[in-house]
């Protein structure tokens, strides 16, 4: 529980409707505590934290203007949106945040009424909004709808396709553009916030549609004045853009400032149609070393706050992120052809060095994963080699492209698939489990699933050899400890490898589950392979395991429906051969967030629950039917 000697006032807010109960002259105070708390609790445990530390003001003026959750307040992504879950009753809940059983990392719409939509990618709030906007509209209701969305997430074009419909139409609804971007930082001042709230104003609102319809009736002055209006507004705020999409556009504001929030916000809610307000924060806002280095501070883990300084951990093997890094920058000093492409993942998909080695050949498109597949796919007609790191998580989010830019041409794009399978904490928005099932039915396509940190680096030459798309799909975080050899070879294509012979049952494991299967072939005394290749799958390996055992296990750490196990049952179909198959993988269900450890227990993939299910099944293979899945 809270402490209410160290926090007076947050201690007494347990819902939105606490905060609006309370003096406009004490919410800055509530402000300061709720910054202190943020730090303190988010050290214990590590989390999203600079983002957040950036919109404890914006939060609680939002809260406090509007009635929420009667007024849908919709955040983008979420990593904004722990000051969110503290003001709205999860308080003494968020120590236990991305943790099994405690607080989603992102809005979710089961854990609070007041998490009216439920996030995880980017760019989706003000098309929700939007929705919300409308359906308030059709059913004659007042409530309003704010989303807020921040400048990274503005940079999908999912943002803008919603942002041009919104000004098509007369539908009330604030949209909240979150600025931390610290370059415009000297636009926000004094003269800022004093435009800001003429412009939001009545008067000034009054005036302005007041004086469009007398000089309409007079096109000439009309237009000159359209114009003038345009012109002055274009000079002093960076808002003509969204005013030609038909959003009021209101700002730059210091998003630190109550009061000037709060006082823009009240106006604001009063008008009519779609209105944009642009707020400018510091990611980090109120810790120095947050502030200073907010990438860094994105997402720590436990530190010390009066420090700075990071709790120590346990030391682990190279990442797969750094496999990939490494094997980048190498394959880019023998391969001028080769460039690099990101969505807006530099750090977390490894890419730091090479963006500092190779700055001419490294592309980050921010926020834009269709726009990341389809450059890609222009390069590789211009004869580059193009690789795209990506998530898995956000590869769904460019599939259209794969299919019809990429796959049908036969393009080769290499994909550097990571954090694919369960990831952990950040949960079900971010876990990598759908990438083999929509990716092993496109034509051209080559899959790969390295089992090892040294695999994974010649499975990602391999791929850079290939004449079509190809893709390589790794696991967030350490692998087994196998050191990647410095030599890069290619891989015989669809060809798996037998890492132990027994008898009886064969366990044929994809990619991250191999060491699990070889240590549960030793205590069944059953065949390990480590397939290696989900497409083209290795036809002749499948077949020897079936003409020498009684059955097949396929172990896969993404879903079973559609998955690589379903790529077995499929060649043995096509074989004629008849055998009892186990598939196991995730079934149809999700998976929540959790450590990784967690959810591979939850998903019934951890060694033991293997072990259980494979031996518990073991008896009944003589008279089990081919195809059986959990």
């Amino acid at each position: 529980m809270i402490d209410s000697s160290t926090y007076p006032l947050l201690s007494t807010i347990d819902s939105p409707e606490d905060l609006r109960r309370l003096p406009a002259d004490q919410i800055g105070a509530v402000a300061e505590e709720l910054r202190r708390y943020l730090i303190e609790t988010v050290s214990t445990m590590g989390g999203h934290f600079a983002a957040g530390l950036g919109t404890v003001e914006l939060t609680i003026a939002l809260h406090y203007v509007f009635d929420t959750p009667d007024d849908r307040l919709i955040w983008d992504v979420g990593h904004q949106a722990y000051p969110h879950k503290v003001i709205t009753g999860r308080r003494d809940q968020l120590h236990t945040i991305k943790r099994k059983d405690g607080l989603a990392p992102f809005p979710k719409r089961g854990e609070s009424p007041f998490d009216v939509f439920g996030v995880g990618h980017s760019s989706t709030s003000v098309s929700a909004g939007l929705g919300m906007a409308i359906a308030a509209a059709l059913q004659n209701q007042t409530r309003k709808v704010v989303a807020v969305i921040g400048d990274g997430a503005l940079t999908g074009g999912m943002a803008f396709e919603a942002l041009n419909h919104a000004g098509s139409l007369n539908v009330d609804m604030l949209v909240v553009l979150n600025d931390n971007d610290m370059s415009i930082s000297e636009n926000v001042g004094a003269m800022s916030n004093y435009l800001a709230k003429m412009l939001s104003g009545k008067l000034y609102s009054h005036i302005r549609e007041g004086s469009k319809k007398v000089l309409r009736t007079m096109p000439t002055v009309w237009e000159l004045a359209r114009r003038s209006e345009e012109h002055v507004k274009g000079m002093v705020l960076p808002g003509t853009l969204f005013e030609e999409m038909g959003l009021n556009y209101i700002g730059p504001i210091d998003g630190h400032d109550l009061d000037t929030l709060v006082k823009t916000l009240e106006n604001l809610k009063n008008l009519k149609g779609p209105q944009f307000l642009h707020v400018v924060t510091r990611k980090g806002k109120g810790y120095a070393p947050a502030e200073r280095d907010p990438i860094k501070w994105h997402g720590p883990g436990p530190f010390d706050p009066a420090t700075g300084t990071f709790r120590a951990k346990a030391a682990a093997g190279l990442t797969y992120s750094q496999v990939f890094g490494q094997w980048l920058c190498d394959i880019a000093a023998q391969d001028e052809r080769v460039v690099a492409i990101t969505p807006a993942m530099r750090e977390g998909s490894g890419l730091v060095q090479y963006s500092r080695d190779f700055p001419d050949r490294y592309f980050d498109v921010a926020i834009a994963e269709q726009h990341a597949v389809t450059l890609g796919a222009g390069f590789a007609c211009e004869g580059m080699r193009p690789v795209v790191a990506i998530y898995s998580t956000f590869l769904q989010r460019g599939y259209d492209q794969l299919i019809h830019d990429v796959a049908l041409q036969n393009l080769p794009v290499l994909f550097a698939i990571d954090r694919a399978g369960l990831v952990g904490g950040d949960g079900a928005t971010h876990q990598g489990l759908y990438d083999i099932c929509f990716m092993r039915c496109l034509p051209n396509m080559t899959i790969m699933a390295p089992a090892d940190e040294d695999e994974c680096r010649q499975m990602l030459f391999t791929g850079l050899q290939l004449e079509g798309p190809a893709a390589v799909r790794y696991p967030r975080g350490s692998g087994p400890g196998v050191l990647p050899e410095q030599e890069m070879r290619a891989l015989p294509v669809g060809k798996a490898q037998l890492r132990r012979k027994g008898n009886g049952i064969a366990l044929l494991a994809f990619g991250a589950m191999v060491g699990a299967a070889e240590s549960i072939g030793a205590r069944l005394d059953a065949s390990v392979v480590n397939m290696r290749f989900v497409k083209p799958l290795d036809v002749d390996m499948v077949m020897r395991m079936a003409e020498t055992h009684d059955a097949l296990v396929t172990i896969e750490d993404g879903v079973v429906a559609g998955g690589a196990g379903g790529a077995i049952i499929e060649c043995l179909a096509e074989q004629g051969k008849l055998i009892p198959v186990l598939n196991i993988g995730i079934g149809d269900r999700i998976i929540e967030h959790g450590s990784r450890r967690d959810n591979l227990a939850d998903a019934g993939l951890d060694e033991e629950s293997l072990y259980r299910t494979i031996d518990n099944w073991r008896p009944s293979v003589p008279a089990a039917a081919p195809g059986g899945i959990v």
